[in-house]
C-alpha cells in the first residue's frame, strides 16, 4: 500500500503541476528469481497503480513479464541482483514500452 500511495502521489502532483502532461506509469518491475511474498506485494501494488489510468493524461502499462521468458523466472541475463537490470534489461524495457510512447505522442512508431 505504501508503494502505491508513494505513485500515486507523484501522479496527483504531476497532474496539478501539469494539468495537461501524459503520464505513463509503469508498473513496479517484478523482484526475485522466482515468485515470493515480494513480487506478490509487488503485484498488489501494481493492482492499486493500475487505476489510476484515466485513459486520457494518465495510462498505466505492466510489463513485468518482458523480464520472465519463461512468465514466472527472472533470469540473470536480466537481472543479476533479481532488482537491477542489465544492458538486456533495458532494452527489453524500451522495447516494451516504445508502442505506448508512440501512441501517447500521436506519432507512427519509428
Amino acid at each position: 500500500e505504501n508503494i502505491a500511495l508513494g505513485i500515486t502521489t507523484i501522479v496527483k502532483t504531476l497532474r496539478e503541476k501539469l494539468p495537461h502532461t501524459k503520464i505513463l506509469v509503469l508498473g513496479v518491475f517484478p523482484r526475485d528469481e522466482k515468485p515470493s511474498p515480494t513480487r506478490e506485494a509487488l503485484n498488489q501494488a501494481n493492482a492499486i497503480v493500475s487505476k489510476l489510468d484515466d485513459g486520457e493524461y494518465v495510462h498505466y502499462l505492466d510489463i513485468g513479464k518482458a523480464f520472465m521468458p519463461d512468465g514466472e523466472t527472472v533470469p540473470r541475463d536480466i537481472m543479476p541482483d533479481f532488482v537491477h537490470l542489465t544492458q538486456k534489461g533495458y532494452q527489453l524495457w524500451a522495447d516494451a514500452i516504445e508502442p505506448t510512447v508512440w501512441k501517447l505522442l500521436d506519432e507512427p512508431a519509428k
